[in-house]
């Protein structure tokens, strides 16, 4: 159902839940304050662009969402794509990919993509998230130890080795307020839950370096001072060329903005005990990238940790994800410029937890112990998010495991000639087994089981060739074949082509799904084999056999 839920909660919405969706809203709008600002600082932007998109966004995917408690805004995720598109294209390029990846979601809202993305493999997006962590917690290194360095290596091997080069420049000060920030987000929660650890952190570190005139780089001292008000917005100019070059990023933000909404969604669902709709989900969130991209913001998801904390402090509706938006506006408007004095260590402590938390290397070892297909890609995506690009860590990741998917499927569809191998297949509690019956001389029986498709289709086009006299009549038990797909037909004609020519006539016997059947009549199949060999049961084939070779005997008595 394409319909925001907002419209669903407003029918029977009261005082008494306002009260306790405002008071959600503004605590994770102060949440969200110095998550916005680091998370931009880390994509290699301005602050205030964070907090353009935590207003922007975060409206728009409370008010359009599936979600009733969805929280939107910028998340960890994208730190590293952002990045890396800043640095090769530019923040324009930025803003054209974000805007780009909002019509891609729209499009797969429309187009009822959105169960679709919640079936992405788990070991993938353990490994690309994983990955990311790594790449946010060494890309702080430098402000958390406050490094006198030029600018920081997009590569990270590289980046570790410039860190090493120039560890000795450490400011201890620095170093004392990150560790400090550190300790204190990790310790608040143990007094309060209300208050974020992280405001905490902010304000007495903040309150410590002006206090004593500490040499720590602020952000005011690296960005100046932050606007108090939002911009206009500006529609970016698209032209082909543009289009080509960011359609990949592009896709990467679409894809890896489908995935964190949808699993936020998931979370919430689980706490709430309610139902998201996925399709209104992604169309929220592809608008909110839209418009996020016209103020000048970066692209916006759903928040797994700030929707966790709307719903733990009273919200359940939509309504609490509005007023987080507004509480972001009036920081913005009347606080905004107190902000430029937060010490860069600071939001680097931040970022640092951050990323402990998104490292999920509980799951990543429990996937470590799982099947090898999935450690391959585990592995895979995390050293690909790693040391190449997210961007390609996901291609090749899902190109993998959709390989390594159809290697199971094809172990797990057998074709078998049952004809003299009867102690090997029978089985006491299958009346349909073939040793329940008396199968004529001159005929051949193959039982295929499991999906008849591309990579299985072969296995039994071989097997086929094993037969070492040429039957009279070949039966094909398809009772265990739940789908076929084009090459599954292709095969099976081609089986009929060359059995045909040697005078062998073909039954294919108990199919049962429709799926199948459909195939089989818009390929012809059907007529070709002709319908009187097309049975529903063994015992209907078996009866088909006999009439067969009557009639085979009749031609020859004739022909004598």
């Amino acid at each position: 159902m394409l319909r925001p839920k907002l419209f669903d909660t407003l029918k029977t919405y009261n005082r008494h839940q306002f009260q306790k969706d405002a008071m959600a809203g503004l605590i994770v709008g102060i949440v969200a304050l110095p998550l916005a600002i680091a998370f931009a600082i880390a994509s290699g932007v301005s602050p205030e662009k964070g907090l353009y998109t935590a207003i922007i966004g975060g409206f728009i995917i409370s008010v359009l969402g599936g979600s009733k408690v969805q929280i939107g805004g910028p998340t960890g995720a994208f730190i590293v794509i952002v990045y890396g598109i800043v640095q090769q294209y530019g923040i324009n390029g930025l803003i054209i990919a974000t805007f780009i990846a909002g019509v891609m979601l729209i499009i797969m809202g429309l187009a009822r993509l959105g169960a679709v993305i919640k079936f992405i493999p788990h070991p993938l997006i353990i490994g690309f998230t994983s990955g990311i962590a790594l790449i946010i917690f060494s890309s702080e290194i430098k402000d958390f130890f406050g490094l006198k360095m030029g600018a920081v290596p997009s590569d990270f091997l590289e980046k570790w080795k410039s860190y090493f080069v120039n560890f000795h420049s450490l400011n201890i000060y620095t170093v004392a307020i990150a560790c400090a920030a550190v300790i204190i987000i990790l310790l608040w929660p143990k007094v309060t839950h209300k208050v974020p650890g992280s405001l905490i952190a902010i304000l007495v570190t903040t309150a410590v370096v002006q206090l004593f005139h500490l040499p720590v780089e602020s952000i005011g001292s690296r960005f100046g001072a932050i606007p108090s008000s939002l911009p206009l917005p500006v529609i970016p100019h698209l032209d082909f060329a543009t289009i080509k070059n960011l359609i990949r990023p592009a896709f990467t933000i679409a894809l890896l903005g489908g995935i964190e909404s949808l699993l936020s969604a998931v979370v919430a669902d689980g706490m709430i005990g309610g139902n998201h709709r996925s399709n209104m989900e992604l169309i929220a969130q592809g608008t909110a990238n839209i418009f996020s991209s016209l103020f000048g913001g970066i692209p916006a998801t759903g928040a797994i940790a700030r929707t966790a904390t709307n719903v733990k402090n009273g919200g359940r509706t939509p309504i609490a994800g509005v007023i987080h938006a507004v509480t972001l506006l009036l920081i913005l408007l009347f606080f905004g410029k107190w902000a430029s004095l937060i010490p860069m260590a600071t939001l680097a402590a931040i970022l640092v937890v951050i990323a402990y938390n998104m490292s999920e290397w509980r799951n990543f070892k429990s996937v470590l112990e799982g099947s090898r297909s999935d450690v391959a890609v585990l592995l895979t995506s995390f050293l690909l998010t790693v040391i190449i690009d997210l961007t390609i860590a996901i291609e090749i990741g899902m190109v993998l495991a959709a390989f390594l998917f159809m290697r199971k499927m094809i172990q797990f569809s057998n074709v078998s000639i049952l004809t003299n191998q009867i102690d090997d297949h029978a089985d006491d509690l299958d009346k349909a087994a073939i040793s329940n019956f008396d199968v004529p001389k001159d005929v051949e029986v193959f039982e295929i089981t499991g999906p008849l498709f591309f990579g299985a289709a072969y296995k039994f086009k071989d097997s086929i060739k094993f037969i070492e006299k040429t039957p009279k009549v070949l039966i094909i038990r398809m009772r265990q074949v739940p789908i076929i797909d084009a090459t599954g037909i292709h095969i099976l004609a081609e089986v009929f082509k060359e059995i045909s020519k040697r005078g062998t006539k073909i039954i294919l016997s108990g199919i049962s799904s429709e799926q199948v059947m459909e195939q089989l009549k818009k390929s012809r199949l059907v007529f070709a084999i002709g319908k009187a060999n097309i049975t529903d049961t063994f015992e209907e084939a078996l009866k088909r056999c006999r009439v067969i070779l009557d009639d085979m005997d009749s031609l020859k008595t004739k022909a004598r």
